[in-house]
């Protein structure tokens, strides 16, 4: 299992990938609006989404984890 992490705090504009979705490492899934900059997170491993943790909107803390992948 992999866990995608915010890099460092904002708010959820966009979440690209539903669970069940497969991703492969480096494939944009989140993008986070934080010091009135877009900010693409992207996937740290291959991978199935088993969990997305936030909706778009939701503030995050930085290293909040977003996306589980297994």
């Amino acid at each position: 299992m992999s866990d995608v992490t915010a890099p460092m705090g904002g708010k959820i504009i966009d979440i690209k990938v539903n669970v069940g979705d497969t991703v492969s490492e480096n494939d944009e899934v989140v993008i986070i609006e934080a010091m009135k900059m877009e900010l693409p997170v992207v996937a740290t491993a291959s991978g199935t989404v088993k969990e997305v943790k936030f909706s778009n909107g939701d503030a995050v803390e930085a290293d909040a984890v977003l996306i589980v992948l297994e």
